[in-house]
């Protein structure tokens, strides 16, 4: 039977991201909009963003974190160009982003002492298996996959690479260890509900030392330059950016982190992550055609919530046909205005990609559940008339 109640906010896209519950256009009526960035106005408007972000985060004091262009792919690639090189590098991937950022270190940077380690999606591989004397580079938390790293345990303090971490999915919604980190990069757009374009970067004294006493070999853009002359360039960490930002995204980014400390800061977004991610594993648990993507409980992301139809007429399908199957669930629920953009990123396995975020509501949570129930047998039973 078709479901009455729907949820709230349809809202489940993995990015950009549900706007925070109450969101409206009365929180930007104060974007310094036609102002310089470089004034006094701008200029403190973007150091709030910084200074509230590492209050709420808990980043260590003698961290650096700037505000930088181009999303979390800026910030990670920027990471990459200005640190990598000075030794070798190990490339931990378990989905797209990873991969990409292997990629990119073998066919642009041209790393010849690369190492690179691969899991199939929902999987992670073994990182035990990293080593510490080189640069590691990993997601946090796989976007495209639904996996996350469980802890930080594998990661020594007494390190001589640098942890390079791509935690764009997994900051303000999980307890990412900076402090076991020496690169951290994120984007506005993802769990407090931000604009995209603008990502950020946090630097730990390690990677702020590698900056002083390495050059790269190669050329760099000026977006990607950390550095002038052996030195960071400080204005970054202070909220003069590189390029021109957004005042208008900048004000909406200070509006998610004002709501984020008024609902407990990092203890109540991850509570509201976490819950999202229980109330789908309850129904996942009763439910016999669907299944988590991740393959351990542990590993489960509690933000990009990934799901694999495991229903035997379905696996039985070819894969263009379940890719139909998918395609036409997702296409129907967006007919109806209950679910908005909750299919499989492009490059992985047909299934259901559900966005559960600090900014989604566990309400809208549990209201999208038997609407997936309701579309999946109308899908079934339409596919299985015209077979």
């Amino acid at each position: 039977m078709k479901p009455t109640a729907k949820p709230n906010n349809p809202c489940f896209s993995s990015g950009p991201c549900a706007k925070r519950p109450g969101w409206t256009l009365d929180g930007l009526k104060g974007a310094a909009l036609g102002r310089s960035h470089r004034a006094k106005i701008g200029k403190a408007k973007l150091k709030e963003v910084i200074d509230l972000s590492k209050k709420i985060l808990g980043i260590p004091e003698d961290y650096r974190l700037g505000i930088v262009p181009a999303s979390d792919t800026g910030a990670i690639e920027m990471a990459m160009w200005s640190l990598l090189g000075s030794r070798g590098v190990d490339v931990f991937a378990w989905e797209s982003f990873g991969s990409t950022w292997a990629g990119d270190c073998k066919k642009q940077l041209k790393l010849t002492d690369l190492k690179t380690y691969n899991a199939p999606y929902g999987e992670l591989p073994d990182l035990s298996q990293a080593d510490w004397s080189r640069d590691v580079i990993f997601t946090w938390n796989g976007t495209t996959s639904g996996v996350r790293v469980p802890n930080a345990d594998w990661i020594p303090d007494t390190r001589e690479g640098l942890a390079i971490c791509d935690a764009t999915s997994a900051v303000f919604a999980m307890n990412v260890p900076f402090e076991k980190l020496d690169v951290v990069t994120w984007s506005w757009q993802k769990v407090l509900g931000g604009e995209g374009a603008h990502g950020m970067i946090a630097l730990s004294p390690r990677a702020v030392e590698r900056l002083k006493s390495y050059t790269p070999s190669w050329p760099l853009p000026k977006i990607f330059q950390l550095s002038k002359g052996g030195e960071p360039i400080e204005g970054i960490f202070a909220g003069e950016t590189i390029n021109t930002p957004s005042m208008l995204c900048v004000e909406d980014a200070l509006d998610g982190l004002r709501w984020a400390e008024s609902i407990g800061g990092l203890k109540g977004l991850v509570a509201r992550s976490e819950a999202n991610l229980a109330a789908i594993r309850t129904w996942v648990e009763k439910t016999e055609w669907v299944a988590f993507l991740a393959t351990k409980p542990e590993i489960n992301s509690c933000t990009s919530i990934c799901l694999k139809i495991v229903d035997p007429w379905y696996v039985s399908l070819n894969d263009e046909a379940q890719q139909k199957v998918a395609k036409d669930i997702v296409s129907l629920l967006d007919k109806e205005g209950v679910a908005f953009d909750i299919g499989a990123y492009r490059d992985a396995p047909a299934g259901l990609r559900i966005w559960g975020g600090a900014t989604v509501e566990t309400k809208d949570i549990e209201a999208l559940l038997p609407w997936l129930e309701w579309a999946w047998g109308e899908v079934k039973a339409t596919a299985a008339k015209a077979a």
